[in-house]
Protein backbone atom coordinates (compact mmCIF):
# COMPACT_ATOMS: atom_id res chain seq x y z
CA UNK A 1 0.00 0.00 0.00
CA UNK A 2 2.87 2.14 -0.34
CA UNK A 3 4.17 3.99 2.55
CA UNK A 4 3.10 2.49 5.78
CA UNK A 5 0.44 4.65 8.16
CA UNK A 6 0.33 4.81 11.39
CA UNK A 7 -2.45 5.36 13.55
CA UNK A 8 -1.82 7.83 16.27
CA UNK A 9 -4.37 7.90 19.06
CA UNK A 10 -3.69 10.66 21.03
CA UNK A 11 -3.74 10.80 24.77
CA UNK A 12 -5.24 7.56 26.53
CA UNK A 13 -8.81 8.04 27.25
CA UNK A 14 -11.04 6.12 29.79
CA UNK A 15 -13.43 3.48 28.30
CA UNK A 16 -17.14 3.45 29.46
CA UNK A 17 -18.86 0.55 30.17
CA UNK A 18 -20.92 0.32 27.21
CA UNK A 19 -19.98 -0.47 24.01
CA UNK A 20 -18.23 2.13 22.10
CA UNK A 21 -18.39 1.61 18.08
CA UNK A 22 -15.09 3.58 18.13
CA UNK A 23 -11.17 3.31 16.19
CA UNK A 24 -10.26 0.76 18.96
CA UNK A 25 -13.19 -1.15 18.61
CA UNK A 26 -12.74 -1.59 14.92
CA UNK A 27 -8.96 -2.29 15.25
CA UNK A 28 -9.63 -4.51 17.85
CA UNK A 29 -12.35 -6.64 15.89
CA UNK A 30 -9.95 -6.78 12.72
CA UNK A 31 -7.15 -7.99 14.51
CA UNK A 32 -4.81 -9.57 11.92
CA UNK A 33 -6.85 -8.53 9.11
CA UNK A 34 -6.00 -5.05 9.45
CA UNK A 35 -2.94 -4.02 7.57
CA UNK A 36 -2.45 -0.75 8.52
CA UNK A 37 -4.05 2.17 9.91
CA UNK A 38 -3.98 6.25 9.76
CA UNK A 39 -5.45 8.77 10.92
CA UNK A 40 -6.78 9.77 15.34
CA UNK A 41 -8.92 8.07 16.67
CA UNK A 42 -12.73 8.62 16.16
CA UNK A 43 -16.29 7.49 17.11
CA UNK A 44 -18.61 6.04 14.48
CA UNK A 45 -22.49 6.18 14.20
CA UNK A 46 -23.10 3.33 11.79
CA UNK A 47 -21.57 1.84 8.68
CA UNK A 48 -22.11 2.88 5.27
CA UNK A 49 -21.22 1.76 1.67
CA UNK A 50 -22.66 4.69 -0.18
CA UNK A 51 -21.33 8.01 -0.46
CA UNK A 52 -24.49 9.79 -1.75
CA UNK A 53 -26.03 8.99 2.22
CA UNK A 54 -23.34 9.13 4.25
CA UNK A 55 -23.37 11.68 7.07
CA UNK A 56 -21.21 12.88 9.63
CA UNK A 57 -19.48 10.47 11.82
CA UNK A 58 -20.43 7.48 9.26
CA UNK A 59 -17.54 4.47 9.20
CA UNK A 60 -17.09 4.21 4.96
CA UNK A 61 -16.51 0.76 3.71
CA UNK A 62 -15.28 0.80 0.29
CA UNK A 63 -16.54 -2.35 -1.31
CA UNK A 64 -15.23 -2.87 -4.59
CA UNK A 65 -18.42 -4.26 -6.90
CA UNK A 66 -19.15 -5.63 -10.53
CA UNK A 67 -20.11 -2.14 -12.28
CA UNK A 68 -17.88 0.12 -9.44
CA UNK A 69 -15.29 0.78 -6.73
CA UNK A 70 -16.71 2.35 -3.75
CA UNK A 71 -12.51 3.80 -3.46
CA UNK A 72 -13.87 6.18 -5.87
CA UNK A 73 -16.41 7.71 -3.80
CA UNK A 74 -14.67 7.63 -0.58
CA UNK A 75 -12.99 10.77 -0.90
CA UNK A 76 -16.85 12.07 -1.18
CA UNK A 77 -17.71 10.15 1.57
CA UNK A 78 -15.34 11.93 3.98
CA UNK A 79 -16.52 14.58 2.29
CA UNK A 80 -19.95 14.40 3.39
CA UNK A 81 -18.66 14.03 7.12
CA UNK A 82 -17.40 10.26 7.25
CA UNK A 83 -14.73 10.24 10.20
CA UNK A 84 -13.83 7.01 8.98
CA UNK A 85 -12.95 4.72 6.11
CA UNK A 86 -12.58 1.10 5.59
CA UNK A 87 -10.13 1.11 2.79
CA UNK A 88 -8.53 -1.89 0.32
CA UNK A 89 -5.35 0.69 -0.31
CA UNK A 90 -4.35 4.84 0.16
CA UNK A 91 -7.07 6.75 -1.14
CA UNK A 92 -6.36 10.66 -1.69
CA UNK A 93 -8.57 12.82 -0.06
CA UNK A 94 -9.55 10.75 2.79
CA UNK A 95 -6.72 12.08 5.36
CA UNK A 96 -9.02 13.77 7.83
CA UNK A 97 -10.83 10.49 8.04
CA UNK A 98 -9.75 7.61 10.30
CA UNK A 99 -8.31 4.85 7.73
CA UNK A 100 -8.16 1.15 7.98
CA UNK A 101 -5.83 -1.23 5.84
CA UNK A 102 -7.89 -4.00 4.58
CA UNK A 103 -7.35 -6.92 1.78
CA UNK A 104 -11.10 -7.71 2.21
CA UNK A 105 -13.25 -4.65 2.99
CA UNK A 106 -16.40 -6.98 2.99
CA UNK A 107 -14.99 -8.84 4.78
CA UNK A 108 -14.07 -6.63 7.08
CA UNK A 109 -17.28 -5.03 7.28
CA UNK A 110 -19.20 -8.71 8.34
CA UNK A 111 -16.79 -9.32 10.66
CA UNK A 112 -17.30 -5.75 12.29
CA UNK A 113 -21.16 -6.73 12.10
CA UNK A 114 -21.25 -9.51 14.11
CA UNK A 115 -18.93 -8.04 16.60
CA UNK A 116 -20.88 -5.18 17.35
CA UNK A 117 -23.60 -7.42 17.36
CA UNK A 118 -21.97 -9.49 20.56
CA UNK A 119 -21.45 -6.18 22.06
CA UNK A 120 -24.76 -6.23 22.75
CA UNK A 121 -25.67 -9.00 24.80
CA UNK A 122 -29.30 -7.88 25.94
CA UNK A 123 -30.55 -7.04 22.51
CA UNK A 124 -33.02 -9.31 21.23
CA UNK A 125 -33.12 -10.15 17.45
CA UNK A 126 -36.08 -10.91 15.51
CA UNK A 127 -35.16 -12.41 12.03
CA UNK A 128 -37.99 -12.44 9.13
CA UNK A 129 -37.94 -14.63 6.16
CA UNK A 130 -39.99 -15.64 3.20
CA UNK A 131 -39.48 -15.09 -0.40
CA UNK A 132 -42.52 -12.64 -0.33
CA UNK A 133 -43.40 -9.66 2.48
CA UNK A 134 -40.12 -9.87 4.33
CA UNK A 135 -39.62 -6.02 4.47
CA UNK A 136 -43.61 -5.24 4.70
CA UNK A 137 -43.85 -7.66 7.96
CA UNK A 138 -40.31 -6.38 9.22
CA UNK A 139 -41.60 -2.81 9.59
CA UNK A 140 -45.33 -3.80 11.43
CA UNK A 141 -43.21 -5.99 13.82
CA UNK A 142 -41.13 -3.33 14.58
CA UNK A 143 -43.79 -0.57 15.09
CA UNK A 144 -45.74 -3.32 17.21
CA UNK A 145 -42.75 -3.97 19.34
CA UNK A 146 -42.14 -0.50 19.56
CA UNK A 147 -45.39 0.00 21.44
CA UNK A 148 -42.92 -1.82 24.76
CA UNK A 149 -39.38 -1.76 23.22
CA UNK A 150 -36.76 0.55 22.12
CA UNK A 151 -37.02 -0.92 19.23
CA UNK A 152 -34.70 -0.62 15.51
CA UNK A 153 -35.31 -1.65 12.17
CA UNK A 154 -34.01 -0.24 8.96
CA UNK A 155 -36.20 0.83 6.53
CA UNK A 156 -34.58 -0.77 3.64
CA UNK A 157 -34.86 -3.87 2.57
CA UNK A 158 -31.37 -4.89 3.91
CA UNK A 159 -31.25 -8.40 3.84
CA UNK A 160 -27.96 -10.11 2.35
CA UNK A 161 -24.25 -10.54 3.39
CA UNK A 162 -23.80 -6.69 2.86
CA UNK A 163 -26.69 -5.54 4.42
CA UNK A 164 -27.37 -7.28 7.57
CA UNK A 165 -23.73 -6.17 8.64
CA UNK A 166 -25.13 -3.06 8.01
CA UNK A 167 -28.01 -3.06 10.24
CA UNK A 168 -26.00 -4.41 12.86
CA UNK A 169 -23.60 -1.81 12.98
CA UNK A 170 -26.29 1.04 12.70
CA UNK A 171 -27.61 -0.49 15.96
CA UNK A 172 -27.79 1.46 19.43
CA UNK A 173 -26.54 0.56 22.50
CA UNK A 174 -29.77 1.53 24.22
CA UNK A 175 -31.72 -0.66 21.72
CA UNK A 176 -33.79 -3.63 23.35
CA UNK A 177 -35.24 -5.42 20.41
CA UNK A 178 -34.10 -4.84 16.42
CA UNK A 179 -35.76 -6.74 13.48
CA UNK A 180 -33.45 -8.09 10.72
CA UNK A 181 -34.74 -9.51 7.27
CA UNK A 182 -32.74 -12.08 5.91
CA UNK A 183 -32.66 -13.26 2.43
CA UNK A 184 -31.40 -15.91 -0.13
CA UNK A 185 -29.85 -17.25 -3.26
CA UNK A 186 -28.89 -20.46 -2.36
CA UNK A 187 -28.40 -22.55 1.20
CA UNK A 188 -25.99 -21.67 3.80
CA UNK A 189 -26.65 -17.85 3.25
CA UNK A 190 -29.26 -17.45 5.87
CA UNK A 191 -27.07 -19.47 8.32
CA UNK A 192 -24.52 -17.30 8.08
CA UNK A 193 -26.58 -14.15 8.21
CA UNK A 194 -28.02 -16.01 12.25
CA UNK A 195 -24.33 -16.43 13.19
CA UNK A 196 -23.72 -12.72 13.30
CA UNK A 197 -27.18 -11.29 13.44
CA UNK A 198 -27.83 -14.47 16.54
CA UNK A 199 -32.33 -13.98 16.23
CA UNK A 200 -33.80 -15.43 19.07
CA UNK A 201 -37.35 -15.22 17.10
CA UNK A 202 -37.91 -15.95 13.98
CA UNK A 203 -40.37 -15.18 11.48
CA UNK A 204 -40.70 -17.29 8.38
CA UNK A 205 -43.39 -16.00 6.16
CA UNK A 206 -43.97 -18.19 2.82
CA UNK A 207 -41.56 -20.56 0.66
CA UNK A 208 -42.03 -19.84 -3.50
CA UNK A 209 -40.52 -19.93 -6.60
CA UNK A 210 -38.78 -16.67 -6.50
CA UNK A 211 -34.65 -16.95 -7.45
CA UNK A 212 -35.36 -20.06 -8.67
CA UNK A 213 -32.63 -20.17 -10.82
CA UNK A 214 -29.66 -19.51 -8.58
CA UNK A 215 -31.39 -21.47 -5.62
CA UNK A 216 -32.37 -25.00 -8.24
CA UNK A 217 -35.76 -25.94 -6.97
CA UNK A 218 -38.47 -25.11 -4.29
CA UNK A 219 -37.10 -28.13 -2.17
CA UNK A 220 -33.61 -26.00 -1.71
CA UNK A 221 -35.35 -22.40 -0.99
CA UNK A 222 -37.36 -24.32 1.90
CA UNK A 223 -34.16 -26.01 2.66
CA UNK A 224 -32.78 -22.49 2.77
CA UNK A 225 -35.46 -20.42 4.86
CA UNK A 226 -35.47 -22.99 7.43
CA UNK A 227 -32.02 -22.65 8.40
CA UNK A 228 -33.64 -19.60 9.89
CA UNK A 229 -35.78 -21.37 12.17
CA UNK A 230 -32.75 -23.97 12.87
CA UNK A 231 -30.65 -21.44 14.22
CA UNK A 232 -32.86 -20.35 17.13
CA UNK A 233 -31.90 -21.23 20.87
CA UNK A 234 -34.21 -22.95 22.61
CA UNK A 235 -35.47 -20.42 24.56
CA UNK A 236 -36.22 -18.96 21.38
CA UNK A 237 -39.72 -18.34 19.12
CA UNK A 238 -40.50 -19.90 15.93
CA UNK A 239 -43.21 -17.92 14.48
CA UNK A 240 -44.26 -19.65 11.51
CA UNK A 241 -46.94 -19.49 8.36
CA UNK A 242 -50.08 -21.83 9.45
CA UNK A 243 -51.35 -21.44 5.77
CA UNK A 244 -47.90 -22.52 3.71
CA UNK A 245 -47.93 -26.02 4.02
CA UNK A 246 -43.72 -26.03 3.52
CA UNK A 247 -43.35 -23.73 6.24
CA UNK A 248 -45.60 -25.51 8.68
CA UNK A 249 -43.67 -28.23 8.11
CA UNK A 250 -40.99 -26.22 9.57
CA UNK A 251 -42.02 -26.90 13.31
CA UNK A 252 -40.05 -30.07 13.38
CA UNK A 253 -36.47 -28.97 12.98
CA UNK A 254 -36.56 -26.14 15.74
CA UNK A 255 -35.45 -26.36 19.10
CA UNK A 256 -37.54 -22.97 20.08
CA UNK A 257 -41.07 -23.13 21.03
CA UNK A 258 -42.97 -22.62 17.74
CA UNK A 259 -46.58 -20.42 17.26
CA UNK A 260 -48.35 -20.50 14.08
CA UNK A 261 -50.13 -17.71 12.24
CA UNK A 262 -52.92 -17.70 9.61
CA UNK A 263 -56.23 -18.16 9.23
CA UNK A 264 -55.86 -21.66 8.98
CA UNK A 265 -57.38 -23.72 12.28
CA UNK A 266 -54.59 -24.60 12.98
CA UNK A 267 -53.10 -21.18 13.49
CA UNK A 268 -52.33 -19.97 16.80
CA UNK A 269 -52.91 -16.21 16.10
CA UNK A 270 -55.42 -16.23 13.61
CA UNK A 271 -57.42 -13.68 11.19
CA UNK A 272 -60.46 -14.47 9.57
CA UNK A 273 -63.73 -12.81 8.56
CA UNK A 274 -61.33 -10.35 6.64
CA UNK A 275 -63.17 -7.71 4.91
CA UNK A 276 -61.52 -4.98 2.24
CA UNK A 277 -62.01 -1.13 2.82
CA UNK A 278 -59.94 -0.66 -1.02
CA UNK A 279 -57.64 2.08 -0.29
CA UNK A 280 -58.79 2.83 2.98
CA UNK A 281 -57.66 -0.71 4.36
CA UNK A 282 -59.46 -3.80 5.60
CA UNK A 283 -60.73 -4.97 8.66
CA UNK A 284 -60.56 -8.85 10.30
CA UNK A 285 -61.65 -10.35 13.17
CA UNK A 286 -58.14 -11.58 15.11
CA UNK A 287 -58.45 -15.06 17.35
CA UNK A 288 -55.39 -15.48 19.91
CA UNK A 289 -55.95 -16.88 23.53
CA UNK A 290 -59.47 -17.64 23.24
CA UNK A 291 -59.97 -14.08 22.89
CA UNK A 292 -61.80 -12.43 19.33
CA UNK A 293 -61.01 -8.96 18.61
CA UNK A 294 -62.24 -6.77 15.58
CA UNK A 295 -59.21 -5.15 14.52
CA UNK A 296 -59.47 -2.12 11.39
CA UNK A 297 -55.68 -2.02 9.84
CA UNK A 298 -55.51 0.66 7.90
CA UNK A 299 -53.21 -0.81 4.63
CA UNK A 300 -54.67 -1.10 1.64
CA UNK A 301 -54.72 -4.98 0.47
CA UNK A 302 -56.22 -8.01 2.58
CA UNK A 303 -52.83 -10.22 1.23
CA UNK A 304 -51.22 -7.85 4.03
CA UNK A 305 -53.08 -9.79 6.39
CA UNK A 306 -50.43 -12.60 6.68
CA UNK A 307 -48.09 -9.99 7.25
CA UNK A 308 -50.21 -8.23 10.01
CA UNK A 309 -50.71 -11.54 11.72
CA UNK A 310 -46.55 -12.71 11.64
CA UNK A 311 -45.98 -9.15 13.12
CA UNK A 312 -48.87 -9.69 15.93
CA UNK A 313 -47.46 -13.43 16.75
CA UNK A 314 -44.17 -12.07 17.28
CA UNK A 315 -44.86 -9.35 19.53
CA UNK A 316 -46.93 -10.98 21.76
CA UNK A 317 -44.20 -13.99 21.80
CA UNK A 318 -41.91 -11.08 22.89
CA UNK A 319 -43.86 -9.89 25.77
CA UNK A 320 -46.00 -7.06 24.04
CA UNK A 321 -49.99 -7.57 26.01
CA UNK A 322 -52.88 -8.30 23.67
CA UNK A 323 -54.33 -5.10 24.15
CA UNK A 324 -51.43 -3.22 23.57
CA UNK A 325 -50.95 -5.05 19.73
CA UNK A 326 -54.75 -4.52 18.76
CA UNK A 327 -53.98 -0.71 19.48
CA UNK A 328 -51.19 -0.19 17.60
CA UNK A 329 -52.37 -2.67 14.59
CA UNK A 330 -54.80 -0.02 14.13
CA UNK A 331 -52.61 2.72 13.80
CA UNK A 332 -49.85 1.21 11.75
CA UNK A 333 -48.34 3.54 9.32
CA UNK A 334 -45.39 1.23 7.72
CA UNK A 335 -44.33 2.29 3.74
CA UNK A 336 -45.28 -0.13 1.14
CA UNK A 337 -43.82 -1.36 -1.76
CA UNK A 338 -47.15 -1.49 -3.07
CA UNK A 339 -47.77 2.47 -3.10
CA UNK A 340 -51.31 4.22 -3.87
CA UNK A 341 -51.96 7.55 -4.81
CA UNK A 342 -53.56 9.76 -7.33
CA UNK A 343 -53.48 10.65 -10.75
CA UNK A 344 -54.80 13.60 -12.72
CA UNK A 345 -57.56 12.99 -14.40
CA UNK A 346 -59.31 11.03 -11.14
CA UNK A 347 -57.21 8.14 -11.64
CA UNK A 348 -55.59 5.75 -8.77
CA UNK A 349 -52.44 4.02 -9.24
CA UNK A 350 -51.06 1.53 -7.79
CA UNK A 351 -47.59 1.61 -8.55
CA UNK A 352 -45.31 -1.90 -7.43
CA UNK A 353 -42.68 -1.50 -10.77
CA UNK A 354 -39.95 -2.24 -8.29
CA UNK A 355 -40.50 -5.44 -8.31
CA UNK A 356 -42.51 -8.68 -9.64
CA UNK A 357 -42.46 -12.65 -8.98
CA UNK A 358 -45.60 -15.22 -9.00
CA UNK A 359 -46.90 -14.60 -5.45
CA UNK A 360 -46.35 -10.54 -5.01
CA UNK A 361 -47.92 -10.38 -8.97
CA UNK A 362 -51.29 -12.47 -7.48
CA UNK A 363 -51.46 -9.94 -4.55
CA UNK A 364 -51.12 -6.78 -6.55
CA UNK A 365 -53.94 -8.21 -8.87
CA UNK A 366 -56.41 -9.39 -5.83
CA UNK A 367 -55.70 -5.62 -4.28
CA UNK A 368 -56.30 -4.06 -7.80
CA UNK A 369 -59.96 -6.19 -7.57
CA UNK A 370 -60.77 -4.80 -4.18
CA UNK A 371 -60.43 -1.54 -5.58
CA UNK A 372 -63.70 0.86 -6.63
CA UNK A 373 -63.84 1.71 -10.22
CA UNK A 374 -62.83 0.20 -13.79
CA UNK A 375 -59.39 -2.26 -13.64
CA UNK A 376 -56.70 -1.34 -15.77
CA UNK A 377 -53.24 -2.94 -15.52
CA UNK A 378 -49.88 -3.14 -16.72
CA UNK A 379 -47.90 -6.00 -16.58
CA UNK A 380 -44.87 -7.24 -17.60
CA UNK A 381 -41.68 -10.04 -16.86
CA UNK A 382 -41.27 -11.72 -14.06
CA UNK A 383 -37.51 -12.28 -13.43
CA UNK A 384 -35.84 -15.45 -12.34
CA UNK A 385 -38.16 -17.81 -12.05
CA UNK A 386 -36.19 -21.02 -13.79
CA UNK A 387 -38.40 -23.61 -14.76
CA UNK A 388 -41.27 -22.18 -13.21
CA UNK A 389 -41.26 -19.42 -15.90
CA UNK A 390 -43.69 -20.49 -18.47
CA UNK A 391 -46.13 -21.86 -15.77
CA UNK A 392 -45.53 -18.47 -13.83
CA UNK A 393 -46.24 -16.33 -16.46
CA UNK A 394 -49.34 -18.61 -17.64
CA UNK A 395 -50.92 -18.58 -14.03
CA UNK A 396 -50.85 -14.17 -13.64
CA UNK A 397 -52.57 -14.15 -17.43
CA UNK A 398 -55.60 -16.46 -16.06
CA UNK A 399 -55.85 -14.50 -13.18
CA UNK A 400 -55.61 -10.92 -14.91
CA UNK A 401 -58.02 -12.38 -17.12
CA UNK A 402 -60.40 -12.57 -14.10
CA UNK A 403 -59.66 -9.59 -12.71
CA UNK A 404 -58.51 -6.77 -15.09
CA UNK A 405 -61.07 -5.18 -17.47
CA UNK A 406 -57.85 -3.96 -19.70
CA UNK A 407 -54.49 -5.65 -19.53
CA UNK A 408 -51.85 -4.13 -21.16
CA UNK A 409 -48.46 -6.18 -20.94
CA UNK A 410 -44.29 -5.84 -22.02
CA UNK A 411 -41.59 -7.21 -22.54
CA UNK A 412 -40.97 -10.77 -23.76
CA UNK A 413 -42.24 -12.94 -20.79
CA UNK A 414 -45.24 -10.67 -20.87
CA UNK A 415 -46.17 -11.65 -23.45
CA UNK A 416 -47.48 -15.12 -22.30
CA UNK A 417 -49.12 -12.54 -19.82
CA UNK A 418 -51.13 -11.50 -22.93
CA UNK A 419 -52.14 -14.77 -24.82
CA UNK A 420 -52.66 -17.17 -21.60
CA UNK A 421 -55.57 -14.09 -20.93
CA UNK A 422 -56.64 -13.88 -23.77
CA UNK A 423 -56.88 -17.59 -24.03
CA UNK A 424 -58.69 -17.67 -20.63
CA UNK A 425 -61.58 -14.93 -22.18
CA UNK A 426 -60.19 -11.43 -21.72
CA UNK A 427 -61.31 -9.54 -23.94
CA UNK A 428 -59.74 -6.24 -24.16
CA UNK A 429 -55.99 -7.45 -24.53
CA UNK A 430 -52.99 -5.66 -25.68
CA UNK A 431 -49.11 -6.43 -25.79
CA UNK A 432 -47.05 -3.11 -26.27
CA UNK A 433 -43.41 -3.47 -27.83
CA UNK A 434 -42.31 -0.29 -26.28
CA UNK A 435 -42.44 1.87 -22.69
CA UNK A 436 -43.32 4.71 -25.35
CA UNK A 437 -46.35 2.53 -26.53
CA UNK A 438 -47.17 1.77 -22.80
CA UNK A 439 -47.65 5.84 -22.32
CA UNK A 440 -49.41 6.37 -25.17
CA UNK A 441 -51.66 3.53 -24.58
CA UNK A 442 -52.49 4.37 -21.25
CA UNK A 443 -52.87 8.16 -21.66
CA UNK A 444 -55.34 7.51 -24.67
CA UNK A 445 -57.19 4.51 -22.39
CA UNK A 446 -57.60 5.71 -19.16
CA UNK A 447 -60.65 7.81 -18.20
CA UNK A 448 -61.97 9.06 -14.19
CA UNK A 449 -62.66 6.58 -12.08
CA UNK A 450 -59.48 3.80 -13.07
CA UNK A 451 -57.71 1.85 -10.77
CA UNK A 452 -54.43 1.37 -12.70
CA UNK A 453 -51.73 -1.31 -11.55
CA UNK A 454 -48.07 -0.92 -12.89
CA UNK A 455 -45.74 -4.21 -12.02
CA UNK A 456 -42.99 -5.94 -13.02
CA UNK A 457 -39.36 -6.94 -12.00
CA UNK A 458 -37.62 -3.51 -11.82
CA UNK A 459 -35.43 -4.39 -15.17
CA UNK A 460 -38.01 -2.89 -17.18
CA UNK A 461 -37.82 -0.07 -15.37
CA UNK A 462 -41.64 0.61 -15.32
CA UNK A 463 -41.49 3.76 -13.07
CA UNK A 464 -40.43 5.54 -15.88
CA UNK A 465 -43.47 4.51 -17.87
CA UNK A 466 -45.69 6.22 -14.45
CA UNK A 467 -43.32 9.25 -14.44
CA UNK A 468 -44.21 9.99 -18.29
CA UNK A 469 -47.50 8.84 -17.79
CA UNK A 470 -48.05 11.50 -15.05
CA UNK A 471 -46.82 13.92 -17.47
CA UNK A 472 -48.97 13.00 -20.53
CA UNK A 473 -52.35 13.01 -17.98
CA UNK A 474 -51.04 16.51 -16.63
CA UNK A 475 -50.64 18.04 -20.05
CA UNK A 476 -54.07 16.90 -20.90
CA UNK A 477 -55.99 17.88 -17.88
CA UNK A 478 -54.28 21.31 -19.02
CA UNK A 479 -55.43 21.11 -21.98
CA UNK A 480 -59.56 20.45 -21.09
CA UNK A 481 -59.18 22.96 -18.37
CA UNK A 482 -58.30 25.44 -20.99
CA UNK A 483 -61.51 24.42 -23.06
CA UNK A 484 -64.19 27.48 -22.98
CA UNK A 485 -67.82 25.53 -21.56
CA UNK A 486 -69.82 28.11 -21.22
CA UNK A 487 -71.54 27.85 -24.19
CA UNK A 488 -71.28 31.59 -24.91
CA UNK A 489 -70.40 33.10 -28.49
CA UNK A 490 -68.81 36.46 -29.08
Amino acid sequence: MGAAEQWTSGAAVTRPAIPLLDSRFVVKTLGEMLRGQGGSERVFTRAVINSQVTHERDLFVALPGERSDGHLYAAAAVAAGASGCVLGHIVEGTETAARFYVDDPLTALQRLGAAWRTALPDLVVVGVTGNVGKTTTKLITAQLLGVRYRTQANEQNYNNEIGVPLCLLELQTTTERSVIEMGMYTRGEIALLCEWARPRTGIVLNVGPVHLERAGSIEKIALAKRELVEALPVDGHAILNADDAVVREMAGHTDAEVTFFGSDERADVRGVEVESRGASGFTFTLEVHEQRRRLAVPLPGTHLLSNVLAGIAAALVEGVTLDEVCEATEQLAVPLRLAVSEMPGGITLLDDAYNANPASMRAALDLLAEMPGRHVALLGDMLELGSETESAHASVGKLAAQEVEVLLTIGQLGSRIAEVARESGASDVTHLGTKDDAVRTLAERLRPGDVLLVKASNVLHLETVVRDLRGELEVGKASDSSIDTSGETA
